[in-house]
């Protein structure tokens, strides 16, 4: 295939996704806010089913499968890296073929030391054309040739083993990953609410990776190892016109427990906040908005805005109390909808890394 076609395509599938960010640009934070008449609408009850569910829903409008590790290299020194796939459909009804196909995918990786580097790449397709996809069974997840993707003896309920890479500019990266315990049901039963008006999503993670592999930067790969979570959601509208972004951690705590927390920022000043505890052996319980509290600690000055990039998160119920701090407070993803996403540690009560993610600042 020539350079001309290639380069012809992502310019196509570039100008319509950020065509959509414009027109949706004023109704929450990447226009997740947008009404979504006629798609399908996320509902209490949903009977998940593996594997037809690690695949695409294109009769719902968004959807992603978003994967962060935090990760050690041979020296003990601290890294992350983030391989995320998202997409988006323009409108609603039967699928298109090829170029006449709906669906833009939209593809993030990015890595991040704490030596100040953060390097992030950013990549477009349209649907139709078998740029970019996402195969249930065998697993496959890519665009281009950043890939995620299931082996021979992948386990459905696990999603694993798989194996991830990723390049951009002065950095790539591959990963195996592997897990023994089945992918978790976020929210009721895989039912994530997201606002008090009825805004939700289906949800469900797989926080158990174990991840090994080799990053390289600036042509200098060095091997490394450490903990992975991935995040599934799909909707029509995850958020409401009113809600600004959100804040969002994944943490692994060092007892072998997962905790998930996000709270999303409504226009009035107040939150919508909520929290699922994962317990080392994979059974979970939801942690009620009242339950939980994320304070702001300290911001940083990146790309003109400021940030609040260190934390105190409590949950009295658990007798639950840490300070989050970055290892990077620059990790800014400057893509077409641009947001905060890096690694970070904490201590208190409990010890342990995990991720954040700032949108709509």
């Amino acid at each position: 295939m020539s350079a001309d076609k290639i380069s012809r395509r992502a310019f196509a599938g570039g100008i319509a996704a950020l065509a959509l960010a414009r027109r949706a640009g004023a109704q929450g934070y990447a226009g997740l806010g947008e009404t979504a008449d006629g798609f399908a609408k996320v509902t209490p009850g949903k009977t998940f089913a593996f594997p037809a569910d690690h695949g695409p829903h294109p009769e719902f409008r968004i959807e992603w499968w978003y994967l962060t590790a935090n990760l050690v290299d041979s020296s003990g020194a601290a890294c992350g890296l983030q391989w995320t796939l998202f997409r988006q459909a323009a409108q609603p009804g039967p699928q298109g073929e090829g170029w006449a196909n709906q669906q833009i995918w939209m593809a993030h990786a990015a890595v991040t030391r704490a030596d100040t580097t953060h390097r992030f790449s950013e990549l477009f397709s349209r649907g139709g054309i078998g740029q970019a996809g996402v195969e249930a069974k065998p697993f496959a997840a890519w665009i281009d040739d950043w890939e995620m993707k299931g082996l021979e003896r992948t386990n459905d309920r696990t999603l694993a083993p798989l194996t991830l890479k990723a390049s951009g500019t002065n950095f790539s990266y591959a990963l195996t990953l592997e897990a023994d315990r089945a992918v978790v049901l976020q929210g009721d039963g895989g039912f994530s609410r997201k606002s008090e008006r009825g805004q939700a999503s289906y949800y469900y993670s797989q926080p158990f990776y174990r991840a090994r592999g080799t990053l390289t930067i600036d042509d200098k790969p060095v091997d490394v190892s450490g903990q992975a979570w991935m995040d599934r959601e799909w909707s029509s509208q995850p958020l409401d016109a009113d809600q600004t972004g959100w804040d969002w951690l994944s943490l692994h705590l060092a007892s072998g427990d997962k905790l998930m927390l996000y709270r999303l920022r409504q226009k009035d000043g107040r939150d919508y906040p909520f929290g699922n505890w994962i317990t080392a052996t994979g059974s979970t319980q939801m942690i009620s908005g009242s339950d939980i509290q994320m304070t702001p600690k300290a911001t940083a000055e990146v790309a003109g805005r400021k940030l609040p990039v260190e934390w105190q998160i409590a949950i009295p119920s658990r007798s639950f109390s840490i300070q989050c701090k970055p290892l990077n407070p620059k990790a800014w993803m400057g893509t077409g909808f641009s947001y905060w996403e890096g690694p970070i540690s904490f201590a208190g009560t409990h010890d342990g890394v995990g991720y954040l993610e700032l949108t709509g600042y």
